[in-house]
């Protein structure tokens, strides 16, 4: 029988483009597996730039603590496909089975009887189908590139859109202007239905959802910061709206702009019809969500016991301006909580702006260690990473791979252990959740 890894190896060979953004034959091909995208309990799509994973985290911690069964479809994974489709079930979900998913790849592909089709576009209709025979209150949909063309955009009336904050990434695709962006995330606001926008960094963005909802007549219409507050007061997330206002605790997962995200899954939820629930979901919710490879600590593993002891080790994905923005303000923080030497371990792919996001790291930084990435043909050499990270100012080395820039560490003499942050790429993400042996849950 074909695992699911052959079989994906097959739908590569389906079509000439890894990504081509359009609509067209996942709509065959879901028309031909008899519309199993309008057989899904409601769903709530996210769109946006940064924060959709956590968004979503949040999410589902909240409708699973009020009890709810919860589908999250969401990209790339970390270490293996299946974290991708996670199966709603009372007292929280599980990953796709092999079995299962094996099953509906393999229907996809004879329905599909070599078509072209792009592999997110025919692994997106395998997991809606999974989720339409599945029972469940409610599927969190994550956007995989852009919105207006993206394979998952083949909803007519989720209970909630959702952008979260629009940064630069994925010009190739999406434009080089924040308005270009913030048009191709709006796609997925539809006529009629609740259209909720996070706070965002940037005021062109902001306009530009705003008045494609509008256009579209997506409605109601809430807006980050003016039909919802959120704010931190004394260490604890404060959300009001016109429901009135929760007194909430600092969300579990670590950074400032996790309160961001936090805030704008409570609105999703209530846009959604989820207000009634108590104050004790929400609570509950924010204290538990879980999303590896998100400013995650490696406490256990094999990796903390190559690096120097009382060494911190922190893993996030971030890989664009913005994400740097957000991780470097992050460690700062720790920094005033407690003050050690920050060593940034980062990979990069050759179609990111290193630059800029090395650049939010100056002055905070001691050194940029600069590492491959496995089995990507599109990563950066280490040698042109670091070059780059020693283009903005920052010192720099070379390793052949993480656990070498962690043993590396030893040669180093600081006054206390140093804190590191594995950074610049979710796939080096991956490999370094892998090598640890902390997989994904």
């Amino acid at each position: 029988m074909d695992s699911s890894d052959a079989l994906i190896a097959r739908f590569l060979a389906l079509h000439p483009k890894t990504i081509d953004l359009s609509l067209g034959r996942i709509q065959r091909l879901l028309a031909q597996l008899g519309h199993p995208e309008r057989r899904l309990p409601p769903v709530i799509h996210v769109a946006g730039t940064n924060g959709k994973g956590s968004t979503i985290a949040f999410m589902r911690a909240i409708l699973e603590s009020a009890g709810l069964a919860v589908h999250v479809y969401t990209s790339p994974h970390l270490v293996r496909f299946h974290e991708r489709i996670r199966l709603g079930q009372f007292g929280g979900g599980r990953y796709v089975t092999e079995d299962r998913l094996v099953e509906a790849f393999r229907r996809c592909e004879a329905v599909n009887a070599g078509e072209p089709i792009t592999v997110f576009e025919i692994t997106t209709a395998a997991a809606l189908l999974i989720f339409s025979e599945e029972p469940a209150d409610v599927l969190l949909l994550e956007v995989g590139l852009g919105g207006r063309f993206d394979a998952t955009n083949v909803i007519d009336r989720p209970a909630a859109a959702v952008v979260t904050p629009i940064g630069h990434d994925h010009a190739e695709y999406l434009g080089t202007t924040l308005k270009a962006i913030a048009g191709e995330k709006a796609g997925i606001f539809k006529r009629g239905c609740p259209a909720v926008i996070a706070p965002q960094d940037y005021l062109e963005a902001d306009q530009t959802l705003r008045d494609e909802a509008g256009r579209i007549g997506a409605s109601p219409l809430l807006v980050g910061q003016q039909d919802f507050s959120i704010h931190e007061e004394g260490g604890r997330l404060v959300y009001q709206d016109e429901n009135g206002l929760l007194d909430l605790p600092r969300p579990k997962l670590i950074g400032r702009h996790q309160f961001v995200n936090a805030g704008t899954a409570i609105a999703a939820l209530r846009a959604a019809g989820f207000e009634q629930f108590e104050a004790q979901a929400f609570e509950a919710g924010l204290t538990r969500a879980e999303w590896p490879g998100r400013l995650q600590r490696l406490n256990r593993g094999r990796l903390p016991e190559i690096a120097p002891p009382g060494c911190e080790i922190w893993l996030d994905g971030g890989h664009n301006p913005d994400g740097g923005r957000v991780l470097a303000a992050a460690m700062a923080d720790q920094s005033e909580r407690s003050d050690a030497p920050l060593v940034l371990i980062a990979g990069m792919l050759g179609t990111k702006d290193s630059g800029a996001f090395f650049k939010n790291f100056s002055g905070l930084a001691r050194e940029v260690v600069a590492v491959p990435i496995a089995g990507q043909i599109a990563a950066r050499p280490a040698e042109e990473v670091a070059a780059i990270a020693g283009s903005v100012g920052l010192t720099t080395s070379i390793a052949s791979s993480v656990e070498s820039a962690l043993a590396s560490l030893h040669n180093y003499v600081w006054d206390r252990p140093p804190r590191v942050l594995i950074c610049g790429s979710l796939y080096l993400a991956g490999e370094v959740l892998a090598a640890n042996g902390t997989l994904p849950e």
